[in-house]
């Protein structure tokens, strides 16, 4: 018969088998002792949270999640900062009609952008309306191909206000206002979609003289 193992609360010795004392709805544990190397391991892990813990709650030498991302989001806003002005500086209502919007490529970059971030508000043929069956719903945007600029009709104009979003005193059209899209789009896209609407309406921009 074989020898039954001994009885106790936990193993001691490398290769010892202890049935532990603890029994529970018939149900008996089996006890050995844990290897050094997987103790090690685990009382080292212990150790390295406690220290990690200590280090980057208490200390300030890491930074939190929180803090990274706010930094990154600092230096987008800076780099769209930097983008923006270096744009600004070399355009103007004549360039944008007279060289943007002159460049095949550059106003179907900017008609690119529209379809993709300004149709489902203004339409994609600038109507602002939708049909639906035989009925002509209107959308939240206003018609751009009205000759009706609300904050101004200069290419410079449209610029700011693709980038800004509608003007704090808007009330907006039918209580909805445009937001900001510098926040989303660079300089760049900005100004092709500016280009873009500028060949799509040259009669509205024929009065702006080349530099």
């Amino acid at each position: 018969m074989s020898q039954e193992p001994k009885r106790g609360h936990f193993a001691k010795e490398k290769g010892e088998i202890i049935l532990r004392e603890h029994e529970y709805d018939g149900i008996q544990e089996y006890d050995q002792k844990l290897p050094n190397w997987w103790l090690f391991t685990f009382y080292g892990a212990i150790v390295w949270f406690v220290v990690y813990w200590v280090l980057y709650y208490h200390t300030g030498m890491f930074k939190t999640d929180h803090q990274l991302v706010k930094d990154e989001i600092i230096a987008v806003h800076a780099l769209k900062a930097a983008e923006l002005e270096k744009t600004l500086a070399t355009l103007n209502d004549s360039t944008l009609v007279h060289e943007w919007a002159t460049k095949p490529e550059v106003v179907a970059a900017g008609e690119a952008t529209y379809l993709a971030n300004c149709s489902a508000c203004h339409a994609a043929d600038l109507s602002a309306t939708m049909v639906a069956g035989t009925v002509t719903v209107p959308l939240p945007g206003l018609a751009l191909n009205d000759k009706v600029w609300k904050f101004g009709g200069k290419p410079m104009d449209i610029f700011k206000l693709i980038n800004d979003g509608s003007p704090p005193e808007s009330t907006g059209h039918n209580g909805a206002k445009m937001q900001a899209w510098g926040q989303t789009l660079s300089p760049k896209q900005i100004a092709e979609v500016t280009a873009y609407l500028i060949a799509k309406l040259p009669e509205d921009f024929k009065d702006i003289a080349p530099n």
